[in-house]
């Protein structure tokens, strides 16, 4: 069973707007208190992948919730104000919004490293699973570079980022995370991907001094092929058995 929820983000600015933003979310029910919530990446939204990953998160016993940050997907606002800030915005009121006293956390992509941030300061999170996590600003050194010298850059879908983007970034370096989080860590990464290096993720693994499982997937680059996705649900839910139980 499936139900959308549109959830307002109160303390946004709203600017001339009188009603707050709200994000889309989906929440696949399941009967127990345990819950998992998906983060998705940069231009990602909740659509695709995530609804076969919260169909796995059920049938292993686990409320689900995938949801849309702010300028992506089905929810409000406009992706050039959309950072690490307001991802970490969104996902706290979406927690917030289901209110479960103990959550797992996923992301891929830019929601890995949202997902490392939020673990990193909520002590509800009891695990942190990630795939091709961002760990390193230094991802993002091609757009930073056309920000630098244009004011912004635009991806090939009209989507852009600007200076909001890269001062939020640099706000919270992955050193934030390896000082405070402490919950246990699984991280899965293509071995051929071209977008975020897979070496990132073996440092991360080094510098986090908490549990971390680290596998790399041979062959599979930053989006994974369907036997890849599926090889990722069998390791990931097998190792919440043991990280989350």
């Amino acid at each position: 069973m499936t139900q959308t929820h549109r959830i307002p983000i109160t303390d946004a600015e709203t600017g001339t707007d009188t009603e707050p933003p709200t994000v889309a979310a989906v929440h696949h029910r399941a009967e127990s208190d345990d819950w998992l919530v998906f983060c998705h990446g940069l231009r990602s939204d909740k659509s695709g992948s995530y609804e076969q990953r919260c169909r796995r998160a059920v049938e292993a016993g686990y409320n689900a919730v995938r949801f849309d940050c702010r300028g992506c997907g089905e929810s409000d606002g406009a992706f050039v104000a959309s950072t690490l800030e307001t991802r970490l915005t969104d996902l706290h009121h979406v927690v917030d919004y289901f209110d479960p006293d103990s959550f797992v956390l996923f992301g891929s992509s830019f929601g890995g490293k949202v997902a490392f941030h939020a673990a990193a300061d909520d002590d509800r999170v009891t695990a942190v699973a990630t795939r091709a996590p961002v760990t390193t600003a230094g991802t993002f050194d091609e757009y930073r570079a056309a920000v630098e010298r244009d004011g912004e850059w635009t991806f090939d879908t009209g989507d852009r980022i600007d200076r909001r983007f890269f001062d939020a970034l640099d706000r919270h370096p992955f050193d934030d995370v390896v000082s405070t989080l402490s919950v246990p860590v699984a991280i899965f990464h293509g071995g051929d991907d071209a977008v975020v290096d897979p070496a990132d993720s073996f440092d991360a693994a080094r510098r986090l001094e908490s549990d971390v499982c680290l596998e790399r997937f041979a062959g599979e680059g930053h989006r994974f092929s369907r036997a890849g996705e599926r090889r990722l649900l069998d390791r990931l839910f097998g190792w919440l058995e043991w990280a989350d139980r």
